[in-house]
């Protein structure tokens, strides 16, 4: 009998071990609630001295303290390590601030990430520099990037996008008035397209004025159609397109210049240098140009078309020096950016402050999206696997950047939502001939999903 019961415990704890570790393949983030929390935080709480000591975070105590600890114990004084805040939980990891000694910085600490995930037994350690003297130390419990999860609550707001989720759990969140214009790239299947979709679904939903440049006959736009205020399907309507989007930014700027010409006296809180000091009543939509497959409008093959490409690529590097302050914003995407491309390429280039580079099929073009901001960088976008789609590396001109996962949303679900929102599109007369016609929505007829036939007489 007492046989019979050891097996049946052996089985048992065997079967409770087979349940975690699948758990922890299959479900993360519930094997990391039940399991990975509590074990973690018991593992911080009970090494966090020795391991403060042993990353080379103590320093010696205050005078004081130290003739306070001889005068009363008589023990051997030992260095301090930096104080700890309240450990906070989360659905992804814990959290907790520092207060560091004076002589401490922040690259100290994150210095010692790599050594304080070990102990602690976390997938990764991420430090912040919340203010002068104290950090935050974010503790990933598992690879969030692996199956994407979007933050319940996100900073999105007016052209704020939570449009990824970063590796330390927290939202990607593209504010075109920080960053007004930006480069994405990647190559076909990387998830650039999921990228770009997730984007506009975000902007639909907000007052802005949306314009599209897709050379591939239109296939990754149109079906966002209900809600672009134009599209251009080939370079020719390019061409055509990009003079009158000048032409609307010359004239915000005379509405900025006529708001300027105020009469001696005016207060300083209505004189502006941008769309967004003017009064809310007078202030034009904000416009955001999409470009898609931006190497089509560099490759020519005659004379005439080279000339056309010259006066295109001008035109866009007219956009990305003066838009932001006429409340225009550039997102150009393409699979391949470098400067073979033609002249103009690298001067674009420049102007685009932020860099989204997915999984690209050369070392070259992840030097061209990153190598001039985060070295770095390009080594992490070069090691993208094919098996991870909507991966990428993002960073910006200040020099940071992080890895980050777009989510799944499909290409019905982000046109259902342009469609429900085409009637937030505001009305620019200058696009009104670009203007897309929306493409019929299939209807479900015995099984099979076809549009109307049209009635004939």
């Amino acid at each position: 009998m007492t046989d019979l019961v050891t097996w049946a415990e052996l089985g048992g704890s065997l079967a409770a071990i087979g349940g975690a570790a699948y758990a922890r393949h299959a479900h993360p983030a519930a094997y990391w609630s039940v399991v990975g929390l509590p074990v973690s935080m018991a593992r911080l709480l009970a090494s966090y001295t020795s391991t403060m000591d042993a990353c080379g975070l103590t320093v010696e105590p205050p005078r004081w303290r130290a003739l306070a600890v001889k005068a009363t114990t008589r023990r051997e004084v030992r260095p301090v390590p930096p104080r700890r805040g309240m450990i906070r939980p989360t659905s992804t990891g814990l959290r907790l601030r520092l207060r560091l000694a004076p002589g401490q910085e922040p690259a100290d600490v994150a210095a010692s990430a790599e050594r304080l995930r070990h102990a602690w037994g976390v997938h990764a350690v991420y430090v912040r520099d919340v203010r002068p003297g104290v950090v935050e130390l974010r503790l990933v419990g598992f690879d969030v990037l692996r199956k994407v999860r979007m933050p319940r609550r996100t900073d999105a707001g007016p052209l704020r996008v939570p449009v990824a989720l970063r590796e330390d759990a927290t939202a990607f969140v593209r504010d075109y008035r920080a960053v007004p214009h930006e480069l994405v790239l990647g190559a076909t299947l990387s998830g650039k397209s999921m990228f770009l979709r997730n984007l506009l679904a975000g902007l639909a939903a907000q007052p802005v004025v949306l314009v599209g440049i897709d050379c591939k006959r239109g296939v990754e736009l149109t079906p966002f159609a209900p809600r672009l205020s134009a599209l251009a399907t080939d370079p020719e309507q390019a061409a055509e397109l990009l003079p009158v989007l000048v032409k609307e930014m010359e004239d915000r700027y005379d509405l900025i210049k006529a708001r300027q010409g105020l009469a001696p006296g005016t207060p300083d809180e209505l004189i502006t240098s941008d769309v967004w000091g003017l009064p809310e009543d007078e202030r034009p939509a904000p416009i955001v140009l999409f470009v898609d497959e931006v190497a089509e409008l560099f490759l020519v093959a005659t004379r005439k078309e080279e000339e056309r490409r010259d006066e295109m690529v001008t035109q866009l590097i007219r956009l990305a020096q003066l838009g932001r302050a006429a409340g225009i914003y550039l997102e150009v995407c393409g699979q391949r950016f470098g400067a073979e491309l033609g002249k103009g390429a690298t001067m674009l280039r420049a102007q685009l402050t932020g860099r989204v580079c997915h999984r690209v099929n050369d070392e070259a073009s992840a030097k061209m999206a990153l190598g001039d901001i985060a070295p770095e960088a390009v080594l992490a976008s070069c090691a993208i696997a094919a098996e991870l789609p909507g991966l990428a590396v993002v960073g910006d001109t200040s020099g940071g950047w992080s890895r980050i996962r777009t989510p799944h949303l499909s290409l019905a679900d982000a046109a259902a939502t342009c469609r429900e929102t085409a009637h937030l599109a505001p009305d620019v007369p200058a696009l009104a001939p670009f203007r897309p016609c929306a493409p019929p929505v299939p209807v479900k007829e015995s099984g099979f999903l076809a549009t109307p036939r049209p009635i004939t007489e």
